[in-house]
């Protein structure tokens, strides 16, 4: 084999040091012959694919807090009737005194004055002496009223 001999006088390091990287994996592109090919990228398809993504996550998270909402709107149209009902009961005719965790019935007469009952309007049928049902309730041991049922939820006789 014919060596050729290299000449190290002859090599100019300072031009040199211009044609070499320090970090070659951080340059744009391929630093020598045996290196992977670097493609220049569709930098609008790239940020439109983010766009995308981005709009479809907060998408999803408004959806999530839509539904929250919702949850938080019923439960707090569920708060307002059973204030109203228990107003109701409290001014209510009652010959008793409610025992917790059992279920009444609150009915009106046809005076429009209210009445709570131990009698369901199943147990009452056809001879139902009130006008109307207006809910099942049972006493918590808070002194609040839970609704079972209302009037819209009641058999029609």
């Amino acid at each position: 084999m014919n060596k050729k001999k290299v000449d190290i006088e002859s090599i100019d390091l300072e031009r040199m040091k211009d044609k070499v990287a320090d970090l070659p994996g951080l340059i744009e592109y391929a630093h020598s012959v045996g290196s992977a090919i670097v493609k220049p990228e569709d930098k609008g398809k790239i940020k439109g694919t983010a766009i995308a993504a981005m709009h479809e996550q907060t998408d999803r998270q408004f959806r999530q807090l839509y539904e929250q909402m919702q949850t938080l709107a019923e439960q707090a149209k569920y708060l307002k009737k059973r204030v109203s009902i228990s107003e109701r009961i409290y001014l209510a005719d009652m010959g008793f005194d409610p025992v917790y965790n059992k279920s009444y019935y609150l009915f009106q007469r046809e005076n429009g004055e209210d009445v709570l009952t131990m009698v369901s309007p199943e147990e009452w049928g056809r001879s139902n002496p009130y006008k109307k049902f207006i809910a099942q309730v049972r006493l918590l041991s808070d002194h609040t009223w839970e609704i079972v049922r209302t009037e819209d939820e009641s058999f029609n006789y």
